[in-house]
């Protein structure tokens, strides 16, 4: 989902770390997962390689946005499934990890996640799909040539992903703008949620009627006094006052 845009931006950005210009990476130069194919393409047309290295949060955001997390429709993947098909993309592109996903959902794998592919993930438990896209992306980086420079740090990013992956699928989402009324435990006062910004206030309750008043108070009054001194009375001996018991 989309509000789980900015909780994969920054585990992506935790595994792609810093600056890196290796001439094994077929990536070339990038600044926090950021190439600079991709720098010039959304940031800065001209730009060199000081100017990549300077590269700031916003402007790594709008990269990782547009260039990735838009082309597997992130936005509208479930919970959990969507960093897991993102970071697939930022790591080996957006068409690899949507073909990935849909040989895992078993549909047609054309590399464009689309409306059959949207249901299809729905339909399906998130931690098997994410397990299913994880066993399959390691398989895929194993193959790869430079699995043994960079099979130590692919293998235990594949790892963290589907950990962190599974995490988000398994977290309840409570929609935004919701105040649901928690059941109070024994013991405990019953609480009332109020909107944003308030403070939580105890339900009302309606206030004890005042005794009665006029006549009717009289009269209660006077029956209340003959019902104590009938009560008073049955407990006196029996003969007293020459009253005796029967």
């Amino acid at each position: 989902m989309d509000r789980n845009f900015a909780r994969a931006l920054a585990l992506v950005l935790e595994s792609e770390g810093g600056w890196s210009d290796k001439k094994a990476d077929p990536g070339g130069a990038t600044m926090k997962g950021v190439t600079l194919a991709n720098f010039r393409r959304y940031v800065k047309a001209d730009a060199g390689k000081a100017d990549l290295r300077k590269i700031t949060d916003a402007q790594a955001a709008t990269v990782y946005r547009r260039f990735y997390w838009d082309a597997v429709l992130g936005a509208e993947l479930p919970d959990g499934i969507d960093y897991a098909v993102f970071d697939f993309a930022v790591n080996s592109g957006p068409g690899r990890a949507a073909k990935y996903l849909q040989a895992a959902l078993c549909v047609a794998q054309d590399g464009r996640i689309g409306p059959a592919t949207l249901a299809a993930a729905r339909a399906k438990p998130a931690g098997i799909v994410i397990d299913a896209l994880c066993d399959a992306r390691l398989a895929f980086l194993q193959r790869l040539p430079t699995w043994p420079t960079f099979g130590r740090g692919w293998g235990g990013r594949v790892a963290s992903v589907r950990r962190q992956a599974l995490l988000m699928s398994a977290t309840p989402q409570v929609p935004p703008g919701s105040s649901p009324m928690m059941p109070a435990s024994p013991g405990e006062a019953l609480t009332v949620a109020t909107p944003a910004g308030g403070a939580t206030q105890p339900p009302a309750v309606p206030p004890a009627k005042p005794p009665s008043s006029g006549l009717a108070g009289i009269f209660a009054l006077i029956a209340l006094a003959l019902g104590s001194a009938a009560a008073w009375a049955a407990h006196l001996p029996c003969n007293l006052f020459g009253v005796f018991c029967q």
